[in-house]
């Protein structure tokens, strides 16, 4: 178990899946904690770096006083992906997830390359029906509700076939806490990102269970209408909660909708300058690509637009190997060279790629191997001096 202080609460939270593939949040509904995603984050493990986490209030993440506010809950998700150094990634928010999901791309729109919002909508319910749930669980806790929301949270079918899994899932809902539950009431009563939605930008995938009672098809559908390109999609057979019901199929979907954001963001028809640019920053950072451009002078722009094509357009934006792996590939490669600077250049970039100081050590011993002791042994220098500036320990990790 991992857990990290972000705006002075203890955060509960799970890395799983790939080291230096796609970053994906995920971000989980009202009474329910991280374990919701397990199924799809094994399906998605093998291209995506995911990140899993508990709300404020739920599962093993620390209580504080309710009333909650939708913003309290997007700093909270901001936090910790700041406290993890995650700069960028895609977000996947279902219910109140959701929410916090919109509310993190109206709030920094450059940070995220993709939406998927599923069984959400820009605003959830009414002030009455939330008062009414606030007020019963205050005065019975959650485990008073459990029954009539999982009702809600599953298809009849599911219900039917798998009992034990359903009491499981109820089991997860009424251990949640009741300031935790009520206070997450408080921001779905007062969250209405209606005119928010319309500023998206990002690609958006909406999915909803076709058989969701807590947010219906229509409702979903109409804030899907509001987000501009966004493509709704309901899922058969599924409530509220088709993460749990068909987890193969919500992976499936949000599988094809990160291809599709990655030809769209990189640009499938743009120019290899244009994506060598864009994966460049990515790898490399804003703040080194600008340094090394603003450098550049007519005796070499013509051969820094190669490599930007070449290298960075061409090589390193091709699926077929994880940034990760590129990343040890290179500083092997490199170290093999004695290509001193570009060494530690490509070790502050796993920064950004992923790969840690074990991947690192691994490719140098390669290094020994097939070019040499002394060319690894200098590298390792090289490697251990830059890491111990590195001010983000997430390199190292």
């Amino acid at each position: 178990m991992s857990f990290v202080t972000v705006n002075g609460n203890a955060v509960h939270y799970r890395r799983s899946g790939t080291p230096g593939g796609r970053r994906v949040l995920f971000l989980n509904s009202l009474g329910s904690d991280l374990r919701i995603w397990e199924a799809v984050a094994v399906e998605l493990g093998s291209r995506c770096e995911i990140l899993t986490y508990d709300m404020r209030g739920h599962g093993l993440t620390q209580v504080s006083p309710a009333p909650y506010t939708l913003d309290l809950l997007v700093d909270d998700a901001l936090g910790l992906l700041d406290a993890l150094g995650w700069p960028a990634g895609t977000l996947v928010g279902l219910s109140v997830g959701g929410l916090v999901a919109q509310g993190m791309v109206a709030r920094d729109p450059g940070r995220f390359d993709a939406l998927v919002l599923m069984d959400t909508a820009a605003k959830i319910g009414t002030a009455e029906s939330w008062n009414e749930r606030i007020a019963a669980v205050e005065a019975g806790g959650v485990a008073s509700v459990a029954d009539a929301v999982v009702s809600r949270w599953f298809s009849p079918a599911f219900a039917k076939e798998q009992p034990a899994s359903l009491f499981g899932w109820r089991t997860m809902l009424a251990q949640t806490s009741t300031a935790g539950y009520a206070g997450t009431c408080a921001a779905l009563r007062d969250a209405d990102l209606t005119k928010a939605a319309g500023a998206i930008s990002v690609p958006t995938l909406v999915l909803v269970g076709d058989g969701d009672l807590a947010t219906p098809p229509d409702l979903v559908e109409a804030t899907a209408r509001l987000i501009p390109g966004a493509r709704f999609e309901r899922v058969a057979g599924a409530g509220h909660l088709p993460c749990l019901e068909r987890p193969a199929e919500i992976a499936g979907a949000i599988a094809q909708h990160l291809e599709a954001s990655s030809a769209a963001t990189a640009g499938e028809g743009a120019s290899a300058f244009d994506r060598g640019m864009a994966v460049r920053r990515a790898v490399l950072g804003g703040e080194h690509v600008e340094r090394a451009t603003s450098a550049i002078t007519g005796f070499d722009a013509a051969f820094q637009r190669l490599i930007t094509e070449s290298a960075w357009g061409t090589v390193w934006s091709s699926p077929r190997l994880t940034r990760r792996e590129r990343s040890i590939v290179t500083i092997a490669l490199l170290a093999a060279l004695g290509q001193d600077d570009e060494v530690a250049m490509h070790v502050r970039a796993t920064r950004n790629t992923g790969a840690t100081a074990d991947d690192i050590a691994e490719a140098l011993m390669h290094v020994a191997i097939y070019a040499g002791v002394p060319a690894a042994n200098h590298a390792i220098k090289i490697a251990k001096t830059t890491l111990s500036g590195m001010t983000s320990g997430e390199a190292a990790r």
